[in-house]
């Protein structure tokens, strides 16, 4: 495997900060009851579900129906997702723009729902300069299946071994890795910059 010359971005938690305890923080005063809505009711799975393409509108009303009493707070997860977004990751935007300003190829695969990757790139236009985007809930595709990962390869033309892949997830990484892509797992304290200029990226 040769030396990179592609970057491939993850979005959430990469270069978004995303949580759904950012929106309902402001909608329950007790942490406890956030927590049991989150893993009992608007769960993980739920909402993946979304990232996968399904419609908000059908899955915010299959939560209604077995959980009626929270019909406010469910809706809140569609209706308010904006607030789910607390701002980007600034350092990591910044060296984003430095590839480009390099003339680095750069790429993203994410796994979001196709209509708030619309919305949220309208609230941070940088999400529109990507030189090709791969959205799960367009592609009904989620990473870590490495379908995802080949569908970015084959429709951009790229070959994997001269990617490096940036994804907050340690499967999604293994998955990028197992397609013969170079990956960087980026999580709280990675030194994203020096992991880039180890690839020999100019940042």
């Amino acid at each position: 495997m040769g030396q990179p010359t592609i970057v491939v971005f993850d979005i959430g938690n990469v270069l978004l900060r995303w949580d759904p305890r950012n929106l309902y923080r402001r909608i329950f005063d007790d942490e406890e009851e956030m927590e049991w809505f989150l893993f009992h009711v608007c769960t993980h799975d739920w909402n993946v579900e979304q990232d996968r393409g399904r419609d908000w509108d059908e899955a915010v009303a299959l939560l209604v129906k077995d959980h009626p009493k929270h019909e406010t707070q469910i809706r809140a997860f569609h209706e308010r997702w904006d607030e789910t977004v607390s701002g980007v990751f600034e350092d990591r935007v910044a060296l984003l723009l430095r590839l480009r300003e390099a003339g680095v190829p750069n790429y993203c695969i994410t796994n979001f729902s196709g209509p708030k990757f619309i919305r949220s790139q309208k609230r941070f236009p940088f999400l529109a300069g990507f030189d090709g985007i791969i959205v799960s809930g367009d592609e009904r595709l989620l990473k870590p299946d490495p379908a995802i990962y080949h569908l970015l390869l084959d429709r951009y033309g790229l070959v994997a071994g001269d990617c490096v892949f940036i994804d907050d997830s340690g499967a999604n990484v293994e998955a990028a890795r197992a397609v013969g892509m170079h990956a960087i797992h980026c999580v709280e304290g990675t030194d994203l910059a020096a992991e880039l200029r180890g690839y020999g990226f100019p940042v």
